[in-house]
């Protein structure tokens, strides 16, 4: 059996690593094929060279674009690719543009694709993931799902149940496989001289919240106040597409918010399990705060993992500043006991038994 891993963002690289290391565990004939979705040095190639992953046998290097330019670009170059390899299952992660692309590709070839954290549902269609997480499932042969209330949704959208399987979310595996090494190589407290639970902790970079200059500008007010009223930094690594929106809309930092450059996986893993709160729009995120026992503030109106809602790891706050700051303040006063809904770390080793006993054609 040959897999194709298609990946193309860090998340996607994060959360298929455990994927890719129980291949080479296994020694199962695959390759990855990398979109170059994320193009930015600190956003890409520094991830797979500190979690000891292999390069990617393709690299598109599509880089950024509208929705139909990189969806395109990614189309072509992934078929062409299918073809000469013809693997047996292409495997996709999560709700990018190279998510779908790889799907329709695949599909379109008559392959089997297998789409992991499959029944995600923000139910915001304004939200372009949204678009690529519905569409994605649809085409999937195998869905792979983080919870039982994701594999309820796709039962409930008509997908066969011999299609879905419950595995646990692959986000926990990589936590937990890198978090001692995250501690033993990561000196970013010390190079921003920070201390535990001496900070807090932001990233925003969603559509939604990054270009409409009034949410922005919202956002940004919300970390000037937190930093008014708790007098603690706000660490804010920043992506690349927020910066450029902000000399755009020409918006000012607030006193305390501190930018700082894309950061490595571990680096943001130190990061996370030190601060003292985060608030975010990334869901991946929100995942990673709940399993590492950290508050989290969700700077969006909906969420894909209500699963962090209901364990009360985290709280919706839209961008309203006062509202954020009263979620803020209501997040910090809880207690750090919520149970980790998205498995037990072992989803890649599953994901790997179900399709070695079901995906060979």
């Amino acid at each position: 059996m040959q897999i194709c891993i298609i990946l193309g963002t860090r998340p996607e690289i994060i959360k298929m690593s455990s994927i890719i290391r129980e291949c080479q565990k296994r020694k199962i004939d695959y390759f990855i094929l990398h979109t170059n979705q994320h193009y930015s040095e600190n956003l890409d190639r520094i991830f797979f060279k500190e979690l000891e992953l292999p390069k990617p046998k393709y690299n598109l290097n599509v880089g950024s674009g509208t929705h139909a330019e990189e969806t395109g670009k990614m189309l072509i170059g992934i078929e062409k690719v299918l073809i000469k390899e013809k693997p047996d299952i292409v495997l996709v992660q999560g709700d990018t543009n190279t998510v779908l692309a790889g799907a329709l590709a695949a599909v379109k070839l008559g392959m089997k694709v297998g789409h992991i954290e499959a029944g995600l549902r923000s139910y915001f269609r304004e939200m372009p993931e949204e678009i690529n997480r519905i569409l994605t499932d649809h085409c999937s042969d195998f869905l792979f799902t983080s919870t039982k209330k994701a594999k309820d949704i796709l039962l409930s959208e008509g997908i066969p149940k011999k299609r879905v399987f419950v595995t646990g979310n692959t986000i926990v595996d990589a936590v937990y496989q890198n978090l001692k090494l995250a501690k033993k190589k990561s000196k970013i407290l010390d190079k921003l001289k920070l201390k535990k639970e001496n900070y807090f902790l932001v990233t925003v970079h969603r559509q939604e919240n990054v270009d409409k200059k009034e949410r922005l500008e919202e956002i940004l007010e919300s970390l000037g106040l937190i930093y008014a009223k708790f007098n603690l930094p706000v660490i804010y690594p920043i992506h690349p597409r927020t910066r450029k929106m902000i000399a755009r809309f020409d918006l000012s930092i607030p006193k305390g918010v501190r930018l700082i450059e894309p950061i490595g996986f571990l680096d943001f893993l130190q990061l996370q399990a030190n601060t003292k709160l985060v608030l975010t729009d990334s869901g991946g995120v929100q995942e990673e705060s709940c399993i590492l026992k950290i508050p989290c503030v969700t700077l969006r109106n909906n969420t894909e993992r209500p699963e962090t809602l209901e364990v009360g790891s985290n709280i919706l706050a839209g961008a309203t500043p006062k509202k954020v700051l009263r979620c803020v303040s209501r997040m910090l006063n809880k207690k750090r006991n919520w149970k980790n809904p998205f498995g037990d770390g072992k989803a890649g080793e599953e994901i790997i038994n179900i399709i070695q006993k079901y995906g060979k054609k």
